[in-house]
């Protein structure tokens, strides 16, 4: 039997302006622990601006590439997002940090006003056609509830992110640690992790719960 195989798609390095580590290599921990296959996607795209993680500060005229910083998560084994096609996996999942909310699309600037990137919208609508599933983690749920008319998601608890997938017209549902919300309609599985204040445990269960439940979906 032929392993199943996801397509993750980060959106840089770091949780203030790219993916966030923890929920990244987690994910493709919980896939590897599940004896199936990933492959690493991210847009070649400008990042919206570059954050020192030691101060939180930006740093003025820095500028890096979403798909060269993604890289360094992937560890050199990552694809332009523009090449995926999705007969070719069973699954999608897109862990969360800021880079989800300012790379992927605008939402940390525009909440439901936001854009997603072209690139984002085709990989998720194709995803839907075939009836595969869709996982996210963090904040990421929010960006697909843009993408996904009607979209049943979390990103935990928090009352103005769930405020605005409402107006987005999608529907939200309070999670807690390590707990997943299934979209029957969307074929899509959503998980808090860092949008809760966690512990690197918590987030493993988290990941490790969405990849799980991801497998159970697949046809």
């Amino acid at each position: 039997m032929s392993k199943k195989r996801f397509a993750v798609v980060l959106s840089g390095t770091g949780v203030y302006d790219g993916s966030e580590i923890h929920e990244a290599v987690l994910t493709l921990l919980a896939i590897d622990r599940q004896s199936a296959e990933y492959n690493c996607f991210a847009p070649d795209i400008e990042q919206y601006h570059v954050i020192n993680h030691l101060t939180g500060e930006e740093s003025a005229g820095e500028h890096r590439n979403v798909l060269v910083e993604s890289a360094r998560i992937a560890r050199g084994e990552i694809r332009p997002l523009s090449e995926f096609t999705a007969v070719d996996f069973d699954a999608i999942i897109f862990p969360g940090g800021f880079g989800a909310a300012k790379n992927l699309s605008t939402f940390a600037f525009d909440g439901a006003d936001c854009a997603v990137n072209g690139e984002v919208i085709r990989a998720v609508r194709e995803m839907l056609r075939l009836g595969k599933p869709i996982g996210a983690l963090c904040i990421a749920p929010a960006m697909l509830a843009k993408v996904i008319a009607g979209a049943r998601v979390t990103i935990g608890q928090d009352a103005q992110t769930a405020a605005a997938i409402g107006t987005m017209g999608g529907e939200h549902c309070v999670a807690g640690h390590g707990e997943v919300v299934v979209d029957e309609a969307h074929n899509l599985v959503t998980s808090p992790c860092y949008m809760l204040d966690a512990t690197v445990s918590q987030i493993a269960e988290g990941a490790t719960n969405v990849v799980a439940e991801l497998i159970a979906r697949m046809r």
